[in-house]
């Protein structure tokens, strides 16, 4: 009884190291990733109000817009499909607010068939060959960029990444870190079974 105890104890403890280090790696990709210059920007979708980009995305598309107007990136993808309760897709509400604030349409490509992260870089990726983009900035939430960076490496994306804290939401931020950790953990024991079998 007290060695089963012991393997409990000892098992909690290995857990507890493992998210510690997991949620080390999803705050300190977070607030240490830099945009490098590149041939596009990829902005990954969130939730759309009806037509109306909700506070998340609005925060990732200002982001990529104030990329594009400092010069890091000629082309915009925006990222996204359309979801339960969502009017247009997450991409159209994206480029409809990048077109209002002054972006040509003509810079703005749309990728409106993704309903996952995965989804959202394997089809930004298809456009970046077609289009013959080389590199890119993927821009998402700051908890979010730790675990696209393994999928964009995955995909043989070459990118940098820029991310937004939305700070008057600071409590989903929060909780979006929290469910990253164990979302990070699956990925990387999605990819060990994947080897092994």
């Amino acid at each position: 009884m007290i060695r089963f105890r012991k393997l409990v104890l000892y098992g909690i403890g290995i857990i507890a190291v493992l998210v510690i280090i997991f949620a080390f790696q999803v705050v300190y990709f977070g607030e240490s990733s830099k945009p490098q210059k590149s041939d596009c920007i990829v902005i990954l979708g969130c939730k759309v109000y009806g037509s109306t980009p909700s506070p998340f995305l609005a925060w990732r598309t200002d982001e990529g817009l104030k990329l594009f107007k400092e010069g890091y990136a000629n082309y915009i993808i925006v990222s996204g499909g359309k979801g339960e309760g969502e009017n247009i897709s997450e991409a159209e509400a994206m480029k409809r607010y990048l077109v209002h604030k002054g972006v040509d349409a003509s810079k703005v490509i749309i990728e409106d068939k993704s309903a996952t992260t995965m989804a959202n870089l394997i089809n930004s990726k298809n456009i970046m060959e077609k289009r013959q983009f080389k590199t890119a900035i993927i821009v998402s939430n700051k908890y979010h960029l730790k675990r696209a960076s393994l999928m964009a490496k995955d995909q043989g994306i070459n990118a940098s990444y820029s991310g937004v804290f939305v700070t008057p939401y600071k409590s989903n931020e929060i909780i979006g870190y929290i469910r990253e950790v164990p979302a990070l953990i699956k990925y990387y024991g999605l990819k060990v079974y994947s080897k092994m079998f």
